[in-house]
């Protein structure tokens, strides 16, 4: 494996990170992305300091601190600490950097498990049987000789020193692994020469041998036992790295197996390359590449001489340092995008690495140093730089690295733009003097719509991610590709565009064709680079015993063009039975494999023979022979067994001479292609299909039935095995999860889980509306809190309980033994919590003290503790159950198809409600989880008898113009419950059928209280009602209908205002094209129906007071019949209807008219007035389609 030295103490303590990749090796990238995630997290200004801190702190503990030095957090071990004047200080090691630094005891935060999941990046090494050795002098017999010694000698060490820095390339086999140390042979390039450091020592008299414990013998007399580190006393067994590869928090979690390491992913697209360990036969020629080795494969469409060093790396000297200072090397991908990118040439790169911004920015940001090469573009204000990244996360990240970078550099002065839908918002937004800027499409589009000239001197254009960019913005990206084509160009500034991704798209093509000039394509995935290459991909599934003879139909040959098959076989025993079956069916086939004698060289000259048309060869081979082979000019690859990622893309690579440029020869007949790739897709491999499907789209290939089926049965499978899992967030929040395919939660329903809990029970018998009190906001649309009884709160008078009897000092007995999931009391500040014991780490049970994560069950949030804080908790306290609820706010999402909410509107919601009541109400339940529609502010003024509704939740949402509409959010919900049951707002709770074209909440919900779909923006005027299921208020029964098709139809409910005067009521029922209009009047109830086109409306109004029927009167108009109402008695009426009703309110338009006619004094008559309208909307304004903020 290919090393990079980070630290050296002496040859038996040294420091490596280990480059390439394999079973156990974690890429460069992600340590960088973990870097600037950690970065993101403890930076986060709306974070509160004291939850990330660790209460206390001892040696050997994993945290997380920053070092001043790299200007970054980093994870860290804390080796020693020291006591000053007024705090204490820690001696920590940088675990990724393999730097000790010094820092104070408050500078420490915790160690998230989020950031632990990869292995430490410094490798602890030692020169694998090279022991130290001394000159022993003795004065007394005149004698000098070198003797065995415990320490290595200061010389030993410099001159080690000095070969690492000398070489051009290190290599380190790995012989054995010791308590976390890696031991190994170490190689050295120096000057075109491969040295051993290990024998070198030696043979300077530097070091000694020393046999392994198992070999070990005599050693007193050293220069007899003075021999090189060969190849015989290596040992046999081949190590298992896994133990030193895993972080030591987790190494108790992670479970491995000696022989077979820890387990692999077995997803086609997620399985991680893992390496042959046997070499082939011995008598294999010298040119054979160990298996063990490192390979990267690349696809270029213009030569490009890669600069793998960081020393030649076509990067400014300062932003050099900086990278070297932090120990960065380029990796494969890199190597080949930084030379054009530098050059300001267009880039396509598409790697494993494709979402790594490193690809661009250190090239990027050398370029913009050159100021001479902008000189001619206009002296106006616009960025030289756009960055266009698919969300709002991935720009934050982009940002942070650019400004940590542009520091190094002349001042561009970058800046991040995400913008709402509020214009406002855009027009504040000031671009000057910056020469950067990192925006969404989005954002960019409303920008541009108020800063014209945002083109006029841009030079470089960045798509970060291009694959998402495509999926879920094609039409805005093109819309700004178009406009950044369209500006004026001066003659002499650079024009650049660069694409970086993971996965080939086809409207890549059309960016090649239409926008770019001669771009360098860089693919080192070689499976997308065959996309590229216009590969014909054919999937034929199979079952596992007909795999021969469709192998042999595939075969049958009619093409008279020379064919040159390989067929990918994954075991010695399966290559025989392939080659023998194919001889038996007279076809031309030759086998290579590890047990093959003395044939290499005839293979190879069979393989290269210049052939004549209609002439074929067959060679049947197992994944490990491919390169020594190397074989680079197949025609049609064949995959007898089904390959992991990795060993894919290598078998496609066995074609690349024919890969075809799939944009320049776009015009050419998709028919004819030169290369062909067949999996034969059997039942043992149908795990698999989800990605071969997902592929072969990106491909546009031909996609058979069967394997529609194939992923069907899969996701349904890996849906069982989440069956226990917590149901999905993203399914709970929006209705739908966009990564449903990779989201390690559930996104079914499970009875036994998702049965309504701590909802009480008064609230499941008078459901409705409901008080709120909402006490930890996860983001801007879910909450954690408690439901409040507004008659008598259960767990207020617990909580004065619980405080009034911890006041006694003996009460408070601390817990002898902390269990996990017991209940127990805890003081935060003033007042006394129940919580909860989630976890304790059984490290940390040994301990006196320790740190227990416990969750405060009344409200829903978590929080790490000492165990000496934990009160014993009396009986009498458990019995209530946990009050904490789940409150999700429905029918609102982030905009720009975002699968977050952006902080700014987490934390404006966060300060607008927590610890504040709310009136919501519940139209959904499932296990701890309430869907509340809507939640609305309510201000009561007792002395004028009157309430004020100051906010709706959802409303001050989508006032940000960082949230929109989302009407399916509940209809999805419903869809996922089926049999579940669902809030009825008639009487009960009451099982509910809910059918595949439930098309709203409506078809679930009493009509009385169907809620509308609240909104100053949809305007729903209607709502659905089905007739005929039973009696219900608000509903004429159906002996009150005439028509007895009511029985059978579809009603709607139409939307009316109404106002008065002293003597009538007026009112306006919203009505497109009435026809067929009827209104009954009686002394205390109105009927009116109507209909419009092929809908039915129908309002049955039960007035608050007695009307004259006989002088109340309608009239129809086109849009709308006014309806009026004689009042019995003269005077204002407080509201209009006994019962509310949503779809009913006052219209204000109308407010002033009351106020000018009425000859009460003007404060008596608008408080009169108003209390009609406050009236309506502490009855209504929940549930109303349009809000009333005022």
């Amino acid at each position: 494996m290919e090393v990079f030295v980070l630290e050296i103490e002496d040859p038996g303590c040294f420091w490596v990170t280990i480059k390439g990749c394999g079973p156990y090796i974690v890429d460069e990238v992600e340590y960088k992305n973990l870097n600037a995630k950690m970065n993101q997290f403890y930076d986060n200004p709306y974070r509160d300091v004291d939850e990330v801190k660790p209460l206390t702190v001892e040696e050997g503990q994993i945290c997380v601190v920053f070092s001043e030095e790299l200007k970054c957090w980093c994870r860290a071990v804390i080796k020693s600490i020291m006591f000053c004047t007024d705090h204490y200080q820690m001696e920590c090691f940088l675990v990724d950097y393999a730097k000790y630094v010094f820092v104070k005891s408050k500078d420490i935060r915790i160690a998230l498990e989020a950031f632990m999941q990869i292995p430490y990046r410094a490798k602890k090494c030692r020169l694998y049987c090279t022991k130290p050795v001394t000159l022993r002098i003795n004065f007394s017999e005149n004698t000098a000789k070198i003797v065995p010694a415990k320490r290595w000698d200061s010389a030993a060490t410099r001159y080690f020193k000095s070969l690492l820095q000398a070489t051009t390339q290190m290599k380190a086999q790995l012989c054995a692994v010791d308590d976390n140390t890696l031991e190994v042979l170490l190689y050295v390039t120096i000057n075109d020469e491969k040295v051993c450091i290990n024998d070198d020592l030696v043979s300077k008299n530097f070091a000694r041998f020393e046999e392994a414990e198992e070999n070990t013998g005599s050693s007193a007399d050293y220069q007899e036992n003075q021999m090189s580190l060969n190849a015989e006393c290596l040992p046999e067994k081949i190590v298992n790295p896994a133990p030193a590869f895993k972080p030591v928090l987790f190494q108790d979690k992670v479970s491995t197996n000696d022989e077979t390491g820890p387990a692999v992913s077995s997803s086609f697209f997620e399985e991680t390359y893992q390496m042959p360990s046997t070499d082939l036969n011995e008598n294999a020629v010298s040119s054979f590449q160990k298996l063990g080795e490192e390979r990267n494969f690349v696809f270029l469409s213009n030569k490009i001489e890669p600069s793998s060093v960081l020393e030649t790396a076509p990067v400014f000297d300062n932003l050099k340092k900086e990278l070297a200072r932090k120990n960065f090397v380029p990796s494969f991908t890199e190597s080949y995008c930084w030379p054009p990118i530098a050059r300001g040439c267009d880039v396509v790169a598409i790697s494993y690495q494709g979402n790594d911004p490193f690809i661009y920015i250190p090239p990027v940001l050398t370029f913009l140093q050159l100021k001479s090469c902008y000189k001619a573009l206009p002296n106006k204000n616009g960025p030289l730089a756009l960055i266009l990244c698919p969300g709002w996360k991935k720009a934050e990240l982009v940002f942070e690295l650019l400004k940590t970078y542009e520091r190094r550099s002349r001042r561009l002065h970058p800046i991040l733009i995400i913008l709402g839908q509020n214009k406002e918002a855009a027009e504040s937004v000031k671009i000057q003097g910056c020469e950067i800027i990192v925006t969404t499409p989005c954002s960019l589009l409303r920008l541009f719509d108020h800063h014209g000239f945002l083109f006029c001197r841009l030079c470089h254009l960045v798509l970060d991610e291009i694959e998402v960019l495509f999926s879920d913005t094609a039409e805005q990206v093109f819309a700004i590709l178009d406009y950044y084509k369209k500006a004026p160009k001066c003659e002499y500034s650079p024009q650049q565009i660069i694409a970086v991704g993971i996965h080939w798209n086809k409207h890549i093509a059309r960016l090649i064709k239409e926008f770019m000039n001669d771009p360098y394509v860089v693919i080192t995935a070689m499976e997308e680079a065959s996309i590229y290459g216009n590969v014909q991909q054919v999937v034929q599934p199979c079952t596992d015993s007909e795999r021969t003879a469709v192998l042999l139909k595939i075969l049958d040959f009619t093409d008279n063009n020379v064919q040159k098959v390989l067929v990918f076989t994954d075991s010695v025993e399966e290559a025989e039975m392939v080659h023998k079956a194919l001889k038996s069916d007279t076809v031309f086939a030759l086998k290579f494999h590890k047990e093959c004698k003395f044939n290499f060289k005839y293979i190879l000259e069979q393989w290269t023979k210049k052939r004549h048309s209609g002439t074929h060869v067959v060679l049947v081979l197992t994944d490990d022979c491919m390169q020594p082979l190397g074989i680079t000019d197949a025609t049609c690859v064949i995959h007898f067994s089904f390959p992991s990622r990795r060993l894919f893309g290598q078998r496609l690579h066995s074609m690349s001479d024919n890969f075809s440029n799939g944009i320049k020869n776009s015009s050419v007949d998709q028919e004819y292609r030169k290369a062909t790739s067949v999996i034969l897709l059997t039942e043992n491999s149908a795990r698999h299909a989800p990605g071969i499907l997902q592929y072969l789209h990106r491909a546009e290939a031909e996609i058979p039935p069967k394997l529609h089926e194939f992923t069907t049965k899969t996701l349904e499978a890996e849906e069982d095995k989440k069956f226990s899992r917590p149901l999905c967030a993203y399914l709970k929040t929006f209705g739908i999860c966009k990564k449903r395919r990779v989201c390690q939660n559930r996104h079914r329903i499970n009875l036994q889980i998702d049965v309504p809990q701590n909802i009480p029970d008064k609230i499941t018998r008078t459901p409705g509306c409901v008080t709120i009190l909402p006490l930890h906001i996860v983001h801007a649309t879910n909450y954690f809190g408690r439901i409040v009884d507004k008659e008598k709160d259960q767990y207020t008078i617990l909580a004065e309980e619980i405080n009034e009897y911890f006041k006694k000092p003996s009460n408070k007995i601390a817990a002898k033994n902390v269990e996990k999931l017991a209940f127990y009391g805890l003081c935060e500040k003033t007042l006394f919590h129940r919580v909860q014991v989630l976890e304790i780490s059984a490290k940390e049970e040994e301990n006196v003290f320790f740190n227990v994560k416990v969750k405060y069950v009344d409200e829903g949030r978590t929080s790490q503790v000492q165990s000496y804080q934990l009160l014993h908790l009396p009986a009498m306290f458990q019995c209530l159950p946990p009050q904490a609820v789940e409150f999700i706010i429905c029918r609102v999402k982030p905009i720009d198809n975002e699968t977050e909410w952006n902080p700014e509107v987490t934390s404006y919601i966060h300060h607008k409600i927590k610890g504040k009541l709310h009136e919501a109400k519940i139209v959904h339940t499932l296990g701890n989880t309430v869907w509340v529609d809507p939640m609305v502010r309510i201000t009561r003024l007792p002395d004028l008898k009157m309430s004020i509704n100051e906010y709706s939740v959802r409303s001050e949402i989508l006032a940000t113009g960082l949230g929109t509409d989302n009407p399916e959010h509940i209809t999805e919900l419903q869809k996922l419950c089926g049999h579940m049951k669902v809030l009825d707002h008639a009487k009960n709770l009451e099982p509910l059928s809910i059918k595949e074209d439930a098309v709203g909440p409506e078809n679930v919900s009493n009509p009385q209280n169907i809620s509308t779909q609240e909104d100053s923006t949809e305007n729903s005027n209607s709502s659905e009602i089905i007739l005929g299921n039973g009696p219900c208020d608000g509903v004429a029964q159906t002996k009150e209908v005439e028509d007895s098709t009511l029985h059978q139809r579809k009603c709607f409910y139409p939307e009316v205002k109404w106002f008065q005067n002293e003597e009538t009521i007026t009112m306006k029922v919203k009505i497109p094209s009435v026809a067929d209009c009827k209104c009954e009047f009686s002394k205390e109830k109105v009927v009116f129906s109507a209909c419009s086109g092929d809908k039915l409306y129908l309002a049955d109004l039960e007035l608050n007071q007695y009307i004259l029927a006989e002088k109340s009167t309608y009239v129809i108009k086109d849009k709308e019949a006014v309806i009026v109402l004689a009042k019995e008695e003269k005077g204002a009426w407080c509201k209009l209807l006994k019962n509310k009703n949503h779809h009913v309110s006052f219209d204000f338009e109308h407010l002033e008219d009351f106020e000018d006619k009425s000859p009460f004094p003007v404060g008596t008559k608008k408080l009169h007035c108003l209390a009609a309208v406050t009236e309506e909307l502490v009855d209504s304004s929940e549930d109303s389609g349009t809000e009333s903020d005022e």
